[in-house]
């Protein structure tokens, strides 16, 4: 949800407020940050549950401070600093989230997906509805949606996280060279020296078109034209529908299952073994700046079509590049006593959890 930007007299009455107890006032003050701290922690974590213990212990943090803050720097400044700490802390107890594509290996033709891999790191899918796009800065080189894309996420995660942080907190928040150094208690040498080797990395890993880009080149009708036809071609079973939305070398992988599939051989024999088994329903929607398919499969048991996998879709020169399945509670298995705690959760992604028969 937008919220209008606060005045500086409207910030300073709250603050003083906040400062004296008032939690409603804290409230105030903090509620315009929210959903940008959300997803810059989601930058630096990979995964949106992360990401929520990341807020919250950051917010916490920010209310027990708030005696100690000065004024300094704007409110903004210092929660991102507050968050960002709190992600540093989260990533010394993680290890580093990946996709399968990196951490997998490729399966020919006929082979299985693989045993789930519960105890891995896996890059977790980003609700569109959840970004808001911040303050604009001439030093942001990258828009809100396109920071948040499979690939951009995947590639910072093997830049070291202060390296990571830098240059998300130049690159896509706008904050200058002087404000990332008091952010991250550093020198402007040091911010400078860190942005550089960040964006070599990104430099020799980044597709060369953004998804945001490929998605303005096709158009909104075309986008959901494709999305029908993909979502048909599954429910129909109809597996040549289905290899003439891919490339020629489209991928499809399904974490928490390390292995997967290149090319339309590959990914013709998984689907006529697996895919077209099952009956499915599906429903479109965006996650992480992309086009995104819910996938509902039918539960004899409980006569509805169940949510099962997120399908985040890559599009390249208007065809599905790759295919990244997220699983579901439901689907997905389970790491902990309480389920799979990295599963998608269909209500984040404004979908229905079940579908009527």
């Amino acid at each position: 949800m937008t919220m209008e930007k606060l005045t500086t007299d409207e910030e300073s009455s709250l603050l003083a407020r906040a400062r004296d107890g008032d939690e409603r006032a804290y409230e105030a003050l903090i509620g315009g940050h929210r959903d940008e701290l959300h997803a810059h922690c989601y930058r630096m974590l990979a995964s949106v549950h992360d990401a929520d213990d990341a807020v919250q212990e950051a917010l916490l943090r920010a209310w027990k401070g708030l005696a100690g803050f000065e004024s300094r720097s704007s409110i903004r400044t210092w929660l991102f600093k507050i968050a960002t700490n709190a992600s540093f802390d989260l990533l010394k107890k993680r290890s580093r989230r990946e996709l399968p594509i990196e951490r997998g290996r490729r399966i020919e033709s006929g082979g299985s997906p693989g045993d789930a891999w519960f105890d891995a790191g896996w890059i977790e899918p980003y609700p569109d509805h959840f970004v808001e796009a911040g303050e604009k800065s001439p030093h942001a080189r990258y828009e809100a949606r396109e920071s948040l894309e499979l690939a951009f996420i995947a590639v910072i995660q093997n830049v070291p996280p202060h390296q990571r942080a830098t240059l998300i907190l130049r690159d896509v928040l706008g904050f200058s060279a002087i404000e990332s150094a008091q952010l991250l208690e550093t020198s402007v040498a040091a911010v400078n020296s860190s942005l550089q080797r960040a964006r070599a990395t990104l430099a020799d890993r980044l597709p060369a078109t953004s998804q945001r880009d490929e998605l303005a080149r096709l158009g909104d009708d075309r986008v959901q034209a494709l999305a029908e036809r993909y979502a048909t071609a599954i429910d129909e079973a109809d597996i040549p529908g289905i290899m003439s939305l891919l490339t020629d070398d489209a991928t499809w992988s399904m974490p928490p299952h390390p292995n997967w599939y290149q090319g339309r051989s590959a990914i013709e024999a998984f689907h006529q073994n697996s895919v077209s088994k099952v009956r499915w329903r599906h429903r479109t929607t965006s996650a992480n700046g992309q086009l995104a398919i819910g996938c509902y499969i039918f539960d004899d048991e409980r006569g509805t079509y169940v949510g099962s996998v997120l399908d985040v879709l890559t599009i390249r020169d208007g065809l599905v590049q790759s295919v990244t399945a997220f699983f579901s509670g439901d689907e997905g298995g389970s790491n902990s006593d309480d389920g799979y705690v990295d599963a998608v959760e269909f209500s984040r992604f404004g979908l229905p959890v079940e579908l009527e028969e």
